[in-house]
Parts: C-alpha cells; sequence; structure tokens
C-alpha cells in the first residue's frame, strides 16, 4: 500500500481507538455520575445516531460536490472541540446531561461527514483493484482498536472516571487530522452541477434500491444494526447497574466484540474463496441468528461466559461481512456516485442505529432493560431472510 493510504490506515487507527473509548465513557457517564434512568441512556444513544438519519443523505451529495480530504479534517477538529466540553463542565461541576445530548448529537454530525468522506476518498487513494486488501486492513484495525479501546475504556473510567476518559478521544481526533493533514493525494475538482441537492440525493437512493444485491446488503445490514444497538444501548443498565458489575467488565465484554471482528476480517478472504462470498454472508448470517439470545439471560458465573462467546460469534460474521461487502459497494458503484451511494447506505444501517437505541430505551422503561436485550436477539435472528430473497446468495465473487 502506498504512503498516502498508510496515513489515512493511521488516521483511521488513532480516530477509532479514542471513538472506542468514548462508546463505554459516555453511557457510563450517564449512569455513574448523572444516574440517569434506561429512558435518558436510550436517548442518549438514539442522539449520538440521529445525524445519519437527519442529514446522512444531503452529507454524501455534498460530498460528492467537493474534494473529500478537507471534510476529513474539519470533521476531526469539531469533534475534539465539543468533546473538551465534557470533563470541562465535569471540573467545574455543571455537567448535565442536557450536554451530554448536546455533544453526542453534534458529534454524530461530525461523524457523518467523516464516515461519508473516508468511505468515497479510499477508492481515490488506493485504486479500485486494491479495495479488498485496503478495506481488509480497515476492518482489522477496527478490531483491534475495539478490543483495545473498549477494553481500555473501562479501565479507565474506573481508573480515571468517565469524564477524564474522555479526554483520549479528543487527543486521538486531533491526531488523526494531523495524518490526513500529511496525505498528498489531491482529488481532481468535482464536476460543477446546477443539479438541485435533493436531486442527488434521490440518484443515490435509487441507485441502491435498484441494485438486488446492494438492496440485500442494505437490508440485511440494517437490521444486523438494530439488534446490536438494542443488546448495546442496554447493557451497561443491565451489568453495572442491576448486576452491579464493575464498568471495567463491561468494557471488557465488548471488547471481545472487537476480537470477534478482527477473525472475521482476518478469514474472510479465505472462507470466501472457498465458498463463494455470497454464499459466506448467507452462512454467515444463519451462523450468527441464535447467538443473540445470550445477553437476555446474562449474569456472573457460566451465563455470562455463553453470552461472551455468542457475542464474539455474531461480531466475526459483522467482520467478515465489513470486508466483503464493502469492497464490493465500493467497486460496482461510479466514482461520482461514491458519496451518495455510501450515503444511503449510512442512512439506512446507521439510520438503524437511533431507531434502535430509542426502542431500546422505550423497552427499558416500560418493560424491563432485559426484555430490550431480547429484541434484540430477535432482530439479529431475521438477518438471513434478505440475503436468502436475493441474488447474493449465488454470487460467487463481489468485485463486479
Amino acid at each position: 500500500m502506498n504512503r498516502d493510504f498508510r496515513l489515512l490506515f493511521a488516521a483511521s487507527a488513532v480516530s477509532r481507538l479514542g471513538t472506542s473509548v468514548s462508546y463505554v465513557a459516555m453511557p457510563l457517564i450517564a449512569v455513574t455520575a448523572l444516574h440517569a434512568t434506561p429512558g435518558e441512556v436510550g436517548l442518549l444513544a438514539t442522539l449520538s445516531t440521529i445525524a445519519f438519519l437527519v442529514i446522512g443523505l444531503p452529507a454524501g451529495a455534498w460530498t460528492d460536490r467537493v474534494r473529500r480530504r478537507g471534510v476529513l479534517i474539519a470533521s476531526d477538529v469539531a469533534r475534539a472541540v465539543v468533546l473538551c466540553s465534557v470533563p470541562v463542565a465535569w471540573w467545574l461541576g455543571v455537567l448535565h446531561i442536557g450536554q451530554l445530548y448536546a455533544v453526542v448529537l453534534l458529534c454524530g454530525v461530525g461523524t457523518v461527514f467523516f464516515d461519508v468522506a473516508n468511505q468515497s476518498y479510499v477508492p481515490q487513494v488506493v485504486g479500485r483493484s486494491a479495495l479488498l486488501a485496503a478495506n481488509a486492513r480497515l476492518v482489522s484495525v477496527d478490531a483491534v482498536n475495539d478490543i483495545a479501546g473498549r477494553g481500555v475504556a473501562g479501565y479507565l473510567v474506573a481508573l480515571v472516571t468517565a469524564p477524564v476518559a474522555v479526554l483520549v478521544d479528543v487527543a486521538t481526533y486531533l491526531v488523526s487530522a494531523w495524518c490526513v493533514l500529511r496525505v498528498r493525494h489531491r482529488e481532481p475538482a468535482p464536476t460543477r452541477t446546477d443539479t438541485a441537492l435533493w436531486r442527488d440525493m434521490t440518484e443515490g437512493i435509487a441507485f441502491v434500491a435498484r441494485h438486488p444485491v446492494l438492496r440485500a446488503i442494505a437490508m440485511s445490514g440494517s437490521l444486523v444494526n438494530l439488534g446490536i444497538v438494542l443488546i448495546v444501548t442496554m447493557l451497561p443498565v443491565v451489568l453495572v447497574d442491576e448486576l452491579r458489575m464493575s464498568p471495567a467488565l463491561l468494557g471488557l465484554f465488548l471488547a471481545t466484540g472487537g476480537v470477534g471482528m478482527l477473525l472475521g476480517a482476518l478469514v474472510a478472504r479465505r472462507l470466501a474463496d472457498r465458498v463463494g462470498a455470497g454464499r459466506l454472508s448467507l452462512l454467515g448470517a444463519l451462523v450468527a441468528a441464535p447467538c443473540g439470545f445470550g445477553t437476555p439471560f446474562v449474569a456472573e458465573g457460566p451465563r455470562m461466559w455463553l453470552a461472551g462467546a455468542g457475542w464474539v460469534v455474531l461480531t466475526a460474521v459483522v467482520g467478515a461481512n465489513n470486508v466483503l461487502l464493502v469492497s464490493f459497494r465500493q467497486a460496482v458503484t461510479p466514482d461520482r456516485l461514491l458519496g451518495r451511494m455510501t450515503a444511503s447506505f449510512r442512512f439506512l444501517l446507521t439510520g438503524a442505529l437511533p431507531v434502535g437505541a430509542a426502542a431500546a430505551g422505550a423497552i427499558g422503561e416500560v418493560a424491563s432493560p432485559r426484555a430490550a436485550l431480547t429484541a434484540g436477539a430477535v432482530a439479529i435472528a431475521l438477518v438471513w431472510v434478505p440475503i436468502l430473497a436475493s441474488p447474493l446468495r449465488k454470487t460467487r465473487e463481489l468485485d463486479n
């Protein structure tokens, strides 16, 4: 891989490390420092990703009209500045749940622009022939950071408190911006267009909706994201608040998901060569189907091990799909539509997160946090349905 990709790789790695820390620290701030209710924790998780539903599609259309490198840098710096307010407010004794809501919402906006620009910029930097190798590395480093970041986050929170741990995320965003700033590759100036922004948005949606395999990938991915967020939103409530377990244990449990992601990313290409990429996606969905049902019954002892094992298998399937299916999406999409295709997928896949988080909070309040975990397991159990009903199950190669 060339120098510019190595810098993008480094930026992604360090930024992901910090994000993994905040992924654990933010809900723990709400639960331990502000004594938030299940509904408030659910709303916090909802606001952290709702930007993908609100501005995801226009962000993709706008990103296709500008050079992506500047978008990446601005998104990193903006998120660092916003996150700084959390430890400052905590030190001053004025931290409030309303501020956390605002912080995760604004950081979510930055993440929308960063993610759309990043997935659109990688094909420009490495070339389409190297997409599979590039995405395998990016997914692998994401998984390693999930292991390190989420595991470290639990111990950081226990050691220095959750608000201070957020400073790690601030530093990583600044380092990420510095790495992207050093990238030498310059995209050609986007073609000027007088087309209305909404027409560009609908073109990207139509491209995904009309492609039978892209459509199946979007539906399946939305289901798995919905199920996962239902589970992770209520896990801090069940493990830390209900079972009185250490925040470090929560971080360790979530870190096992990084182990699964890494394993899946490492074996994805090898398994796809043997059984076919499309068939592997269907087999993976069938294997993952029962894996979420350990979490509603989680407790100390063997049931914790059972839930953790299921979590590893589930995330391994997700890791393999992130390598194969993201590469396929990028390979079949024309350059001029990359931002809009990515935004359409982000709108659907990441848009499922605030829906799931809101549902988790509502179910947690009306029924119980464990009922929300059960709902997440049911959603994951249905992931295979869109794949079985599409040509994806018969697709051998995902590069054309």
